[in-house]
């Protein structure tokens, strides 16, 4: 029970502390700039996941998939002041408000107006209930300016969340493979003058601190990029596999998460609905088995809608090739039998054609009563195939 009272505590006052820092973030933000130049960006793209998971690897190509020109924001770039070099050197984590402050600061320049890829963001719970607030206000800002000359700079916000993970092991390995290199580079720079030299991280060059790192990332970071889950739809991605697969997750990640138009609530409405990729898969793979199953089972009616196929109708789609669309009418008693119908539209589905069958009954007057006028009539059923296929490519001078 005691454990239990002195945990509550904590948690309380850390939500406390997301809405105390967040709200003096903002007001400071109105008072410099104003409200109405609080512009941010339409689409946000967060790229987190466990040091050495390959962050900094993907940035350029997740830019280059949804077209983003302005560089990522690393957030280890942007937390380059002394204080928090020292943090970082010894595996800890610079505070939220700090982290923060620099990047609104930062999503606010006009070259983030469209989209912006954040790299090692968010990292702590603060953080993630900063982020959240950050979302509700940009909804706010839209509605507010809807009816404004300045909409155009409100858009509807979507936040597409990209997590890499990796093992403990693999992370470390990668880690102090990275310092390794980072040597090597620098070294050939000093040595040549050709080239930038890259940090240096004390973390890439002792085994402690590299597991350190690692650990921090379970105990806080894993936990913020989990409760992510509650508003914003994502799966974790195997950044262990080769790096050409976790790039095709990468690309289903996002188009889970769908196109930039839609909301990531509106989405998650949207969500259980299948794929047409998906349909025509299975579609296709259900055909076959139905056409197998006809062979199996029914392999004299098949035989006859083949020949049925061949005979009366190959002819004509073929005389009306260049317009990629044939009509027959047929009163074949065959296609009294539903199987029969079924089994023709499968087998042009196979081959790529599209067929449709319309069925037209019609009344055939027989016999007239001449003492009552009655009319007797007999049912003529008219099967109308239609077959759509794609038409030649006539050349025109």
């Amino acid at each position: 029970m005691s454990q239990k009272s002195s945990h509550a505590p904590r948690v309380d006052l850390e939500i406390k502390d997301a809405h105390l820092i967040f709200n003096r973030i903002w007001q400071e933000l109105e008072d410099s700039l104003g409200i109405e130049n609080l512009r941010f960006p339409k689409e946000l793209i967060l790229l987190g996941g466990a040091p050495g998971s390959g962050k900094g690897t993907n940035t350029d190509y997740i830019r280059k998939v949804r077209g983003i020109t302005a560089e990522p924001i690393v957030m280890s770039q942007l937390l380059d002041s002394p204080e928090a070099k020292k943090i970082k050197a010894d595996g800890g984590m610079v505070g939220d408000e700090e982290v923060l402050r620099l990047l609104f600061d930062k999503l606010l320049k006009p070259e983030f107006r469209d989209s912006a890829v954040l790299d090692g963001f968010p990292r702590t719970n603060v953080q993630v209930e900063c982020l959240k607030m950050l979302y509700d206000r940009m909804v706010m800002l839209r509605r507010r300016f809807s009816d404004s000359p300045e909409a155009h700079h409100y858009r509807q916000p979507v936040f597409h969340i990209m997590v890499l993970f990796v093992d403990e092991a693999e992370s470390i390995a990668r880690q102090l493979k990275r310092g390794r290199e980072t040597l090597v580079h620098n070294a050939d720079v000093r040595q040549t003058g050709v080239g930038e030299l890259e940090e240096e991280r004390a973390t890439d060059f002792d085994l402690e601190l590299a597991r350190n790192r690692y650990r921090t990332f379970k105990e806080k970071t894993y936990d913020a990029l989990v409760s992510l889950k509650q508003i914003f739809h994502y799966h974790f991605i195997n950044a262990q596999a080769p790096i050409e697969e976790v790039r095709q997750n990468i690309i289903r990640e996002l188009d889970y998460q769908s196109s930039l138009e839609l909301d990531p609530r509106t989405y998650d409405t949207l969500r259980h609905m299948p794929l047409a990729d998906e349909i025509i898969l299975q579609a296709r793979q259900e055909l076959v088995n139905r056409l197998d199953g006809y062979q199996v089972q029914h392999p004299d009616l098949l035989r006859t809608v083949v020949g049925f196929i061949q005979e009366k109708m190959m002819p004509v789609i073929k005389r009306y090739a260049v317009t990629g669309r044939a009509t027959i009418n047929s009163e074949d008693t065959l296609f009294h039998d539903n199987l029969a119908v079924a089994i023709l539209i499968d087998i042009f589905s196979e081959r790529g054609f599209q067929a449709m069958v319309d069925i037209h009954r019609l009344e055939i007057p027989e016999k007239f009563d001449l003492k009552t006028g009655a009319i007797s009539t007999r049912l003529k059923l008219v099967y109308r195939i239609t077959i759509f296929f794609s038409g030649s490519k006539i050349r025109r001078g």
